[in-house]
């Protein structure tokens, strides 16, 4: 588990990381975009876009990179942060 800065994850947190994974996934293929396509706009490695991306990890991330992924995928940040039921 990749934890930048000894980050504690709450246990109820564990399913949002995720699901942030799955929205980028999800916003990156509806504009066709491969990873590595994402994380060089993105200005970020692919390796790690795929560490966000994937449903078995917890990677956590700043705002600022929540916010250039957004950017590129053309849409509102909070996009991104809309979790299904």
């Amino acid at each position: 588990m990749h934890m930048a800065r000894s980050t504690k994850i709450a246990l109820e947190n564990r399913d949002k990381y995720i699901a942030l994974g799955l929205n980028i996934a999800y916003y990156r293929k509806r504009e066709g975009m491969t990873q590595d396509q994402l994380a060089e706009k993105a200005g970020m490695s692919r390796s790690y876009l795929g560490e966000i991306e994937a449903p078995n990890m917890i990677t956590t991330m700043s705002l600022e990179v929540l916010f250039n992924i957004a950017n590129v995928l053309r849409i509102k940040p909070s996009k991104l942060l809309e979790f299904r039921d």
